[in-house]
């Protein structure tokens, strides 16, 4: 249930954004689970190296900050909301700087930085250190999210973009389910210097990240015309409204993350054990058909067609999960087992879509400050999406779960004509497409 919100990629040079991206018989992505164009292994060897040591800090932090450090849980998410705060503002213009400055030494330079700040947090002593640390921890490591993704987009040729970012987000659930484990590895031995080493790989990993991303080729920056905005995507008001509603989409996401684990526990008779069940079933099955799942999301038109089957697959997933909690515990199981797989379809396919809307919509030249944007749906969708869940799923229930199906539907619905209205204004924005 963990999903790792990668940032989107488009190819824009041999495929314009809005055709098909069927037209031409295309050379695999990869051979043996391993990219054929060299750029694109630098990217999955580095996105490998820094998920690893996000999923081993991820399973070991909230302890180590609570148990070891002596703070409070609302002092921990009150640096983290901080920290949330910050990735959300920096984004756009790390983006900019990235299409302006040059891409690959603004990512390279955010890796290097995240890998020196990754480890700090263990110094906080106070409640305002901890904040003050984990803020700029987050400007970084937020920053080289966000400028990744124009990375990606100038790099991945030929209309792959959809398919490298399937295939990244298989990389990244692999990565972290690995990194997870070691985590655990601390959590057996709890002991403090077995937190504090989790840190201190986390910060190793980021800097053999950084490392790796220096053999990227240089992309050259495009600076700003005399007379053109700083940060056009600010005005770029279809983007804007479709960004936002891929940010409700979503929510999808924190439902099987948050909503799935307390429902199950306060009303359901399943065994707790499920939890884990559960999650390892969602790492495995995108790590193994991810990239296949995304073949259909080539063009915008296609990518807002994935999203409406997708947010049918999802209310599906929904109500099953939801009639786990009239069921006695063998069949409350293997309905939330059901209602997981045809949930995690729905997560796929969507993903896919939601990568084809937000790359192929984009300029090229443009692509920092754009894939920069895109995050704030995301962003903005970890704010506020956990209390809706908890409210809808948790503490309405089972009615609370069909609720939130109809709102991926409905969400879905919106999408279609949005993603349409954006496709008619491309030219306005700078983009050659067609709605394929």
């Amino acid at each position: 249930m963990i999903a790792a919100h990668v940032t989107r990629k488009a190819a824009m040079t041999s495929t314009t954004p809005g055709t098909s991206a069927s037209q031409a018989p295309r050379p695999p992505l990869t051979r043996r689970g391993i990219p054929l164009d060299p750029d694109l292994r630098i990217l999955a060897a580095s996105t490998f190296a820094h998920r690893f040591g996000s999923g081993a800090l991820m399973t070991t932090s909230a302890l180590y900050f609570t148990r070891v450090a002596g703070f409070s849980p609302g002092q921990v998410a009150l640096a983290l909301s901080m920290a949330g705060l910050v990735g959300l503002l920096v984004q756009v213009p790390a983006g900019h700087l990235a299409d302006t400055r040059g891409p690959r030494e603004v990512v390279v330079a955010t890796a290097a930085f995240t890998a020196l700040l990754a480890a700090t947090p263990v110094l906080a002593r106070t409640p305002l250190q901890l904040a003050l640390l984990m803020g700029a921890l987050a400007l970084f490591r937020s920053s080289g999210h966000a400028v990744r993704g124009g990375v990606i987009a100038q790099l991945a040729r030929g209309g792959r973009g959809v398919q490298f970012k399937a295939y990244l987000r298989a990389v990244t659930n692999v990565s972290m389910g690995l990194g997870s484990l070691v985590g655990g590895l601390a959590l057996l031995v709890d002991e403090p210097w077995a937190y504090v080493s989790v840190f201190v790989l986390d910060a190793l990993l980021c800097a053999v990240s950084a490392v790796v991303t220096l053999r990227l080729p240089h992309l050259p920056p495009r600076p700003v015309v005399a007379g053109e905005p700083r940060l056009g995507v600010l005005r770029d008001v279809p983007y804007a409204v479709l960004t936002l509603l891929i940010g409700i989409f979503c929510v999808h996401f924190v439902v099987m993350d948050i909503g799935i684990v307390l429902y199950l526990a306060e009303h359901t008779t399943a065994p707790h054990v499920m939890i884990s069940v559960l999650l390892v079933l969602n790492t495995a099955m995108v790590a193994l058909f991810q990239v296949r799942l995304s073949h259909g999301s080539g063009t915008v038109t296609e990518g807002a067609r994935s999203m409406l089957i997708a947010s049918l697959f999802l209310a599906g997933g929904f109500a099953l999960v939801a009639l786990a909690g009239t069921l006695g515990a063998v069949l409350a199981s293997v309905a939330l087992v059901a209602g997981s797989l045809v949930h995690v379809v729905g997560e796929m396919v969507g993903s896919g879509g939601q990568w084809a809307l937000q790359m192929g919509l984009a300029p090229h030249e443009k692509q920092g400050q754009y894939q920069g944007f895109s995050g704030l749906g995301w962003s903005l969708m970890e704010i506020f999406g956990p209390p809706v869940v908890v409210l809808l799923c948790v503490d309405v229930g089972e009615l609370g779960w069909l609720v939130m199906g109809a709102i991926m539907v409905a969400t879905a619905l919106a999408i279609v004509p949005v993603s349409r209205w954006a496709l008619t204004s491309r030219a306005h924005y700078g983009v050659t497409t067609h709605s394929g």
